[in-house]
């Protein structure tokens, strides 16, 4: 708080009255609803509810509206959100071979049980502004004759496992930790990268992806299958005996094919990379596939690189938006008194210096 300005918090509460008005910016323009923001910037929507580990795009919507498209900002109100509300229980894990398709591609294998469906995507638009979407109102496009495929879909690495080419994944703690009630701490186990890397920061992950790609950090990865779609959620019910559905969330899910030549401990054979997250979000989970393969490189008994993303720890700590945002943001707050302490260090050893320095002289002459 900027107790020392002239004001105090009459300051505070006028700077906040400014950026409510900021926000609404002209009043003539009308304002936008929350059901406009969550169905016409839904890529947005998704990845605050992603980053803030909540599924819930109308307070997405919310958060989004007040932070002023702060994608950051909206991401620390939903995780503060979050916070306050109850723990009840928790669901069972998600099957997502039985996903609702919207989008499943595979790079590696052409023909697949249920094929290729290719569903919404910018891959092959032109990246030409449509000057036509400035014409408010305008008509309604023509709806899309495809359909979400339903039915179990078998993953395209099942198609290895058939021959035994790639690595059977070990089983994971029965209760994995959770990052959102614990803090982070090492050894991270893979659940607990996993669930930091579908959390963290889309263009920090990017980077950290694309640094692999680069050469900092053995990956050799191909998309094995990329789904897009809603997948049930169920709850076990004690009183039951049995799990109930009681909704369905979108997600995003990538499973990337690496080369891997083998180690002292593993032979030659493919190995996964893994991505989840909320939404549709194609970038942050193929990002997250090829980094979880990185941090993997331990447990198959590779070498380490001393490459950025092979680092658990500098990647799943500076991968936090929130938490990089706070501690960066906090500079511009007072730090009268420590500045002040350093300006009278700095004075007193220049005085010394300057005063060793006179002393050489008359020493000289």
């Amino acid at each position: 708080m900027y107790v020392a300005v002239k004001g105090g918090e009459r300051a505070i509460d006028n700077a906040h009255a400014w950026l409510a008005e900021e926000r609404r910016g002209d009043t003539d323009v009308s304002e936008l609803s929350l059901a406009q923001i969550r169905e016409q910037l839904a890529l947005a929507v998704n990845r605050v509810m992603a980053e803030g580990s909540l599924y819930d795009p109308d307070l997405a919507a919310l958060a989004i509206k007040q932070a002023r498209g702060d994608m950051i900002e909206a991401v620390f109100l939903i995780r503060a959100y979050r916070t306050t509300l109850p723990r009840f229980g928790a669901s069972a894990p998600v099957a997502t071979g039985a996903m609702a398709c919207d989008r499943r591609i595979s790079a590696t294998f052409k023909d697949l049980p249920g094929g290729q469906v290719l569903g919404p995507t910018f891959d092959y638009t032109h990246r030409l502004l449509d000057f036509a979407l400035a014409a408010e109102g305008g008509e309604v496009p023509e709806p899309a004759t495809g359909a979400a495929t339903e039915g179990d879909l078998p993953h395209v690495t099942s198609f290895l496992a058939r021959e035994d080419l790639i690595q059977d994944e070990p089983e994971g703690p029965a209760t994995p930790r959770d990052l959102t009630r614990e803090p982070l701490d090492f050894p991270a186990d893979r659940p607990l990268r996993l669930q930091a890397l579908t959390r963290g920061d889309e263009g920090f992950v990017l980077s950290m992806a694309y640094s692999t790609q680069r050469g900092y950090g053995r990956n050799h990865p191909f998309v094995g299958e990329l789904r897009v779609g809603t997948v049930p959620v169920e709850m076990e019910i004690p009183e039951l005996g049995f799990a109930i559905e009681i909704g369905e969330v979108k997600v995003t899910e990538c499973e990337t094919v690496n080369q891997f030549l083998g180690s002292k401990s593993e032979p030659p054979q493919f190995t996964r990379g893994y991505g989840l997250v909320f939404g549709h979000s194609e970038r942050k989970a193929i990002s997250m596939a090829l980094v979880d393969r990185a941090l993997r490189w331990e447990e198959l008994g590779e070498d380490d690189m001393g490459a950025p993303a092979q680092d658990a720890e500098f990647v799943l700590y500076h991968s936090d938006n929130v938490q990089a945002t706070g501690f960066l943001e906090h500079i511009k707050l007072p730090h009268y008194v420590d500045f002040q302490s350093e300006l009278e260090l700095i004075r007193r050893i220049r005085a010394e210096a300057m005063a060793a320095q006179g002393d050489v002289q008359e020493a000289a002459e």
